[in-house]
Formats: C-alpha cells, structure tokens, sequence
C-alpha cells in the first residue's frame, strides 16, 4: 500500500491557545479517514495545513511524488459572477482549463512536438470528455443549468457545484470539510455512495456519523492536543474510545493513589534532601504533573426546564401558499398533538423552512388558517441564527434577553452560569460575538433559545456547525423534552434519534405524512420501489398464454440485429486498429505530416468506438 502522505511532528497555536502539538499521521493509499473533535480543536485548521491552504508553526507534511490533492472547503468562496460551466472549469486547482486552451493554441500553431505533448496531457487529465462527465455528475448532485450565474444559487446548490469541481478533477487525495451542510438526504446518500465505492483516498471532516460509519476505514481524534488514531469505522471507534477513556481514568486513580503515599515520604523527610533519594523526589514531581491530567467530560448542559403545555397545540386548517408558479403547501390540513416530535425532509427549495415561518406567523399564508394553542411557547432555532449584534460581548447578548433562567422549580441561573453550562468560559463570555467561530455562534444560538424555557421547539437544521459530542447531548435533551418538537434536517442519524413520523415534503404542495424515523421510512421506500420495479415487470393480464411463454423465453437476436452485431464486431475491429495505429504515429516521435488532422481523426475514432461498443454490449446481451 503506498504512501501519499507523511505528517510529522505538527503543531499549530492560536496565540496562547494550543490546538494541537507533535502531530504525526501517515495517510496510505486506500485509507478513508474520518476526523473527528470538538468544535475549536482544530478539525479545519488541521486539514487546511495539510491540503498546504495554512502554516503549521512547526513539522512537516512531506506528499508523495505527484500527488494530487483535491480541497473542498466549508465555504468553498465561488466567483459569484461564473457561471456553474465556467466555475467548474476555472475554479479551484482545477488543471484542466489550461491543459484544453494549450492542445487548442498547439492544433493552431503547426508545431507537431507541441501538439504531441498537448495531447498526451488531454490524455492524462481525461480532458476529451470532460464536459460529458461535468453535466453527468452536476445532475446527480441536482443542478442541471450550466449557465446559470453561481450568485443566483442557494448555500447548498453552490456547495454541490464545489463538490463536484473536486470530484471531477481525479484528485488522488480528497480533502472534504464538512461535505453534507446545506445538502439535502438524498444528494447525501449519492455522495455518501460514490465516496464507498470510489477507490479514491480521502480525509475529511464531518460530524455525519451514519456518513463516518458507513465510508470510513478509519478514524482520526483531535484530543487533548494530541491525535488517536482508530482502524475502523464509526462504530468501532466509539467502542474503542470508550475503553481508551476508562484506561487513563484508571490509570490516573493509580497515579493519585501513589501521589498520596509519596507525599507523606515527603513531607516526613528533612529538607535537605540530596543523593540516592533524589530520583524518588523527582519522580514525585512528576508524578503530580501526570495527577493534573482531567479526562472527564466537558460537554453542553441542557438542563433547562420547558414551560407547561396544555393539550391544544395547534391545528392548520386549508393552509395554501405559493410563491408565482411554485406551490409550497396546497390546502394542507393537520392536527399537532401534544409531544408530538415530527422530522420534515424533502429536496432542498421545496419549502421546509417557509412552512415553520409560517406556523409561527413569520411568513403569511395566501389561504387558510393556524389555530395555536394558548399555551403554546415556540423556541426557534433557525439557519439564520439569532441576529446578534457583531460589536457585542457574548455575556451582554444573552443578559439583554434575560437576566434570570428558570432551570426547574428551585434552580435559577445567571447568565454567566447559563453560558458556562454551555461551554462558553469566563473569558469566551467577554468575546465579541464577530470572534466566535461557527460552532460557538451554533452555542450561543441554541442558548438563547432554550433560555425562554420553550415548550414547542421548531429546529431548522440544527446539525450544521455543531460537533458530534454536542449533537449526542442535543438528542438527549429532546428525547426527554416534555413539549413538542419539529425538526427539518438532513441528519439521519439525528431524525432517527429524535422523530416519531415524518413529513416528506416531495413539491407541488404534497405532503405525505409517514410514521416512523428516517430509516423506517427508506427502507419503506426501498421496498416500494422493488414492488413498482416487479409491477413494470409482469406480463399485462390480457395477454394470451402463448404470448406470455414468449415473453417468458430469454430474448434472441432477429435476423436483423444479428446481421448488425456482425457488422459491429467488424467495424470496431478496424476502428480499433486505426485507432492504435494513429497513437503509434503520434508517439513515434518521428515528423508527421498533416499531424492537425491526424489528431483530429483520433478524437473522432474514439467518439465512435464509444457508441459502436455501447451498441455492441446491448445486443450481446441477447446472444
């Protein structure tokens, strides 16, 4: 298995803030690697010094001779002018635009040398049908128009055109931070299909763990300022860790345990302690270093009490709104019941968002009518986040919403203990809220929202930004939540942990209500899709038992087809030796003449050896 890359000794620090110190990680060929820590330890930084987008202050990252790397940012930063065309062929470390415009200026320019190396380059970068493959993978991911304007598009349409920029170029090394934000399940579940069955070697940054389980071999953890690595998946690594964890805490009770004696030895010897004792005193101080260590848990605290809910919650009576010709619900009628927790997925634009805004009365309904219970407190967390104020402290944002939270009918907070249960230190507190990171705003967010003790919690993609600890905290809390709750994600380990049913939101103002989690509701669709595959497959009930053995009978050639197929195998015999003929030429070395048309002619005879041997395939099937 070959080495692609060497990290050694690598250390990076934030002014006094260490993220991580004496790094060192092989990636080999073949490896899909997960990452995985809590938000602020450095997950991003560690990629972007790897894929050489940011400095390390000490150690190396030595790649193998030729590698080439692929990088798909968080915020991937398209030119908001490009078309979706021109930002896949110009953007990124994409090679190809230059290695097309030279074989173009080389056919130009007669020089026959120049041509030979152009082509050999269109070869190696598979640039002949590189526009083919960019339509072909753009529509999977969900964007068919390739002229339209890049600052037209969503969030996640923008990511989709970034990831399949990537994925295009043939990167040996794929870097990926943060892949499934802003996408939709099922652009998630392609993309999770393609990365398994792909032989390309990745690392990447997610905090997607039915992603991390089912396409990572191994594991990486930021921890401590140091890394563990974990040979297998998801899975493995939580069990695994788990174990590494009671080992240190084991370890360190021994420690503290020896401490304890060792220092009843110190404090009995006189103070001029010198020659064969002084190996014991300085194993003491090392030993009330090593006693310092803490691996306990410092994790979000959600206890925070909800307010009382009666038994009307809310009913939605013929409620219609479209905006022009897109039909986001159409006389839609619901009943919520009290603890209710649905999930809402659909394709991102279908209208997910706009129907939460429109419950809460953020966004009018063109007809029909919300009735919302009188006791009903809604707490929203939405993509947008709360619009702090960016010349703000964090400690003055969430003392203007309240200066007093109710945990329970005996405990109250302050603020400055409201946000250290949420992670934020005295000092994070004094912070201007235009200095937080992505997942400390997701914090603050999520505290100022349950700070009001809601007791209906609307959640819009709460997933983004947040790191796996904080998410397992998260689905704790609204399992045991006592209100209701509505969650539109694309998290399907989240959905799965949380939901009783789910609203499947497929366009046009339908909306189907299925019961159970996510997975209940793939597998149902799975299932139905094998059912209506059967179905096409029988043979039609009117048709005669002579008709139906026919069908019946494996299909044969006609005389026709059978007459093609040998004029197939014929025909791409000779292209075929015309084609290996040309690259002989080409490569020889020796002068051509008319080389233009010799290279012209060699692009033709692959186009046509492509559908001749697509056609031949389809009739050998019926030999």
């Amino acid at each position: 298995m070959a080495s692609y890359l060497q990290i050694e000794n690598l250390s990076k620090s934030y002014g006094e803030r260490m993220l991580f110190d004496g790094v060192t990680l092989g990636i080999n060929e073949g490896d899909k690697i997960g990452v995985i820590a809590k938000n602020g330890t450095g997950k991003s930084t560690l990629l972007r010094v790897i894929a050489g987008r940011e400095s390390a202050d000490g150690g190396t990252v030595t790649a193998a001779r030729g590698l080439k790397v692929g990088f798909l940012e968080q915020s991937p930063g398209l030119d908001p002018n490009a078309t979706v065309l021109e930002a896949c062929m110009h953007g990124g470390d994409n090679e190809l635009p230059g290695i097309i415009a030279e074989y173009e200026d080389a056919t130009e320019s007669g020089d026959d040398d120049r041509l030979r190396r152009a082509m050999d380059a269109m070869d190696a970068a598979g640039a002949w049908d590189y526009e083919d493959r960019l339509r072909q993978t753009l529509g999977q991911l969900g964007i068919h128009d390739l002229q339209a304007r890049i600052s037209t598009m969503s969030g996640g349409q923008q990511k989709r055109v970034a990831l399949a920029r990537v994925i295009l170029d043939r990167p040996d090394l794929i870097i990926l931070d943060e892949p499934t934000n802003h996408l939709d399940i099922a652009v998630i579940e392609w993309l999770e299909n393609y990365l398994k069955r792909s032989r390309v070697t990745l690392l990447m940054v997610t905090h997607d763990r039915y992603f991390l389980d089912r396409v990572c071999n191994k594991i990486v953890e930021i921890d401590m300022q140091q890394i563990f690595v974990y040979e297998g998946n998801y899975d493995y690594y939580l069990r695994r860790r788990a174990e590494r964890i009671e080992a240190l805490t084991s370890e360190l009770a021994k420690v503290k345990n020896t401490l304890r004696k060792e220092q009843e030895w110190m404090r009995r010897q006189p103070q001029a302690r010198a020659g064969k004792a002084r190996y014991r005193i300085n194993a003491f101080y090392d030993l009330k270093e090593r006693s310092r260590a803490d691996y306990s848990e410092k994790n979000v605290d959600l206890n925070i009490k909800s307010s009382y809910i009666g038994s009307k919650i809310f009913e939605a009576e013929g409620i219609s709104k479209r905006y022009g010709d897109k039909v986001i619900l159409d006389d839609f009628t619901y009943t919520f019941a009290r603890y209710e927790k649905l999930g809402i997925i659909g394709h991102n634009g279908v209208g997910k968002s706009t129907f939460i805004k429109m419950l809460q009365g953020l966004v009018a309904q063109d007809s029909g009518r919300w009735n919302v219970g009188e006791t009903v407190r809604f707490g929203y967390y939405s993509q947008e986040g709360i619009k702090f104020k960016e010349n703000q402290r964090v400690i003055d944002a969430i003392t203007e919403i309240a200066e007093d939270v109710v945990v329970n009918d005996t405990v109250h907070y302050t603020p400055m203990q409201l946000l250290q249960h949420f992670l934020f230190t005295p000092a994070d507190q004094q912070k201007y809220i235009a200095k937080l990171s992505g997942g400390e705003r997701c914090r603050l967010h999520l505290a100022a929202v349950l700070m009001r003790s809601p007791n209906f919690l609307i959640l819009d993609e709460p997933t983004n930004d947040l790191d796996i600890v904080t998410l397992a905290i998260l689905e704790d809390y609204l399992r045991d939540f006592k209100g209701c709750v509505i969650v539109i994600s694309h998290d399907r380990f989240f959905l799965d942990s949380i939901v009783d049913h789910i609203f499947v939101m497929e366009g046009n103002g339908v909306i189907k209500d299925f019961p159970g989690n996510y997975s209940d509701y793939r597998q149902w669709l799975t299932e139905q899709q094998a059912v209506e595959s059967r179905e096409q497959q029988k043979i039609q009930p009117d048709k005669t038992p002579e008709s139906r053995r026919q069908a019946e009978r494996p299909q044969r050639m006609s005389f026709k087809e059978r007459k093609e197929f040998e004029a197939l195998t014929t025909e791409i015999d000779a292209l075929t030796a015309e084609k290996n003929e040309i690259e002989t030429l080409l490569g020889s070395g020796n002068p051509i003449d008319d080389v233009a048309a010799k290279a012209a002619r060699y692009a033709e005879l692959k186009d046509m050896l492509d559908e001749k041997e697509m056609r031949w395939l389809e009739l050998s099937e019926k030999a």
